[in-house]
């Protein structure tokens, strides 16, 4: 793979990173504000809060994910393993990196693991 591609996918994945980062401090900030005004609402506005409650929750959970996926893809960037599928060790093709840049699998073996888990 060349480094200028290589390059250009760390660029991505810190940009990326930064994003997800900004996003989940912004979301804390929204969660630290539910709960201060959470002392004087009434049952509907309780109730509209835990619904926001889990859906922060949930956008947080799904973000930090995708952080330990960029994350990772980084540090097999520094080791000189990124684009490798993990599970048969040969080459991601550079357009799912483009479309994914945190991709662990190639293409076959993501479609052969999505068929297992129907």
């Amino acid at each position: 793979m060349e480094k200028e591609f290589v390059q250009q996918m760390k660029e991505k994945l810190l940009e990326q990173r930064k994003e997800i980062i900004d996003s989940l401090s912004e979301n804390n900030s929204d969660l630290r504000k539910i709960l201060e005004e959470n002392s004087a609402r009434d049952s509907i506005d309780e109730a509209s809060d835990a619904v926001d409650l889990k859906m922060l929750e949930s956008i947080g959970t799904k973000d930090l994910n995708r952080l330990n996926l960029i994350n990772s893809a980084l540090t097999r960037i520094e080791l000189g393993k990124y684009g490798m599928c993990m599970k048969c060790g040969r080459q991601i093709p550079e357009p799912r990196l483009e479309a994914i840049p945190y991709a662990v699998l190639c293409i076959d073996c993501k479609s052969a693991d999505e068929r297992r888990n129907r």
